[in-house]
């Protein structure tokens, strides 16, 4: 019993050292043996001869080539095998250098872009809606037609009976001049806001005024 007892560890103990292998193969990084047999927490050398199992190993498996070391002092560091495909030549890495460079230039122009567009932004956000144009026109209009009322009965003579004083002509006549001037403020501006808005015409339109009759607006500027 004594020797297939002793063959079955011999067997046991192969396998384990090449589990321990095959661990140490998928876990190696730029680390000494004695790092590699203290991070696994003795794995693979435990019941193998302790951390002279991971030496041993690990000079097994870079003399097969499956992995590389070199030496740091008295010690040897192993590391896993560098793939050549993954190193960049000089031309690539020239070519990289420029599509770094290009890229942020590219970041800078789009920051420009952007901060002009939002100076843009700003700009059409405190224009004069046309909602509110309208609603301007049609309060002013509301208000001539109002003063108009008001002046009828005296062009027209129908108010009798009583004598307007020279005081309150020259008070009707202030206040008639100063809506004028007021009617022509609004209309410069009006004018100033509609040429600003229609600068550019939808697609279809060549003049101003087709704009403004498909916006429904009425009267002349």
């Amino acid at each position: 019993m004594a020797p297939r007892r002793e063959k079955a560890e011999k067997e046991k103990e192969k396998e384990k050292g090449e589990d321990g292998a095959a661990m140490i193969l998928n876990y190696l990084r730029e680390y000494m043996a004695i790092d590699i047999t203290a991070n696994l927490h003795n794995k693979v050398s435990k019941g193998l001869g302790g951390p002279a199992y991971t030496v041993k190993a690990l000079k097994e498996l870079h003399e097969k080539k499956e992995i590389e070391g070199r030496a740091a002092g008295k010690q040897i560091v192993y590391h896993a095998i560098q793939d050549p495909i993954d190193e960049a030549t000089p031309d690539q890495l020239v070519s990289l250098d420029a599509e770094i460079t290009a890229l942020r230039d590219q970041i800078a122009s789009t920051k420009t872009a952007e901060k002009t567009l939002r100076a843009e932004l700003a700009a059409f956000s405190a224009r004069v809606s046309t909602a509110d144009l309208r609603r301007g026109v049609m309060e002013l209009a509301k208000e001539r037609e109002q003063l108009l009322g008001r002046l009828a009965p005296l062009r027209d003579g129908s108010v009798k009976g009583r004598k307007v004083s020279a005081e309150e002509q020259a008070r009707v006549d202030g206040e008639w001049g100063r809506w004028r001037r007021v009617v022509a403020v609004r209309k410069r501006v009006c004018r100033e806001m509609w040429e600003r808005c229609s600068e550019v015409l939808p697609e279809g339109m060549k003049r101003r005024g087709e704009l403004w009759e498909s916006l429904g607006l009425e009267g002349e500027l």
